[in-house]
């Protein structure tokens, strides 16, 4: 019976890589019947679940694994990761102790910092890689501003997987990439951006700090790179720095129109050799925030 399970292990593991979620969950439960001691097929299962974002699956059959095999060690980070989607802190505070992470104590949603990690956002369509700030082993913030395109905000709270796609370079060191699974919450922030017309890297400063003073969140996506698939998924190489004199696309993150627009005509009026452009609302603030 084990000899035929392995088969349909295998199986579902094809169809899974090949998109086809349905039939790698029949063949997986297919695994589960023949050899039903075995953990194998249950992380599969919830392998496969995680990628559907069916967490409440997700989490039994990772579960159901790590009770069959406790060094199941892809099952606990998993159990982990639904657990914490379903808020279901007791248990992701149990999955991350049995990993052998060390978590504060109690009760509800890890409060930890983890560093400064690279996301990619919407890693099955037209993915975006931003920096966040990672809370606990399954949750960050964003800390840079995403593009609108993606329909995620500066401070936005992420679900991220666990497994390295690609690194970037950090204060001279690789951090790893992660994908996000699910966006958790919208911080409700606006995304706006403003041309800026700069002669010093004193302009670009003062802006910056003009915009922190308004209570917003300012990135110059003029230093945005848009990398090879080769580089994204894996060690970027170098490429060039831009030019600091010259026109600036700045991304802006705030929670109104009003503090956008005061930041960026203070720092005109104190840079009158400098100039900006009209404000462009990509993403308006969402009310309830």
């Amino acid at each position: 019976m084990k000899a035929l399970a392995v088969l349909f292990d295998h199986r579902g593991s094809v169809h899974r890589a090949a998109g086809r979620h349905g039939r790698a969950i029949a063949s997986f439960q297919k695994a589960v019947r023949h050899a039903p001691g075995w953990s194998v097929p249950w992380y599969n299962l919830g392998l496969t679940y995680k990628y559907m974002s069916e967490w409440h699956e997700s989490y039994r059959c990772n579960a159901q694994a790590v009770r069959l095999n406790a060094s199941n060690e892809a099952a606990i980070w998993n159990m982990g990761i639904a657990a914490t989607a379903l808020e279901d802190w007791p248990e992701a505070r149990r999955a991350w102790a049995l990993y052998g992470i060390k978590i504060p104590e109690g009760d509800g949603p890890p409060d930890m910092n983890l560093g400064s990690v690279p996301i990619r956002l919407n890693p099955d369509s037209d993915a975006e890689v931003v920096w966040a700030r990672r809370i606990d082993p399954a949750r960050a913030l964003l800390t840079s501003i995403p593009l609108p395109e993606s329909a995620h905000r500066h401070g936005d709270l992420i679900l991220n997987d666990g497994a390295p796609v690609g690194y970037r370079m950090r204060d001279g060191e690789e951090v790893s990439v992660l994908n996000e699974l699910a966006l958790l919450a919208s911080s409700g922030q606006g995304t706006f951006e403003v041309t800026i017309t700069a002669h010093t890297i004193d302009d670009l400063v003062a802006f910056e700090k003009a915009c922190e003073a308004a209570g917003c969140a300012a990135e110059d996506w003029s230093t945005m790179r848009i990398l090879c698939t080769a580089c994204s998924e894996g060690h970027p190489h170098e490429h060039p720095e831009p030019e600091i004199q010259g026109e600036h696309r700045f991304a802006i993150a705030s929670g109104s129109l009003e503090a956008v627009q005061s930041a960026v005509s203070g720092w005109a009026a104190a840079h009158p050799h400098a100039s900006a452009g009209s404000v462009i609302t990509h993403l308006p603030p969402l009310a309830s925030h």
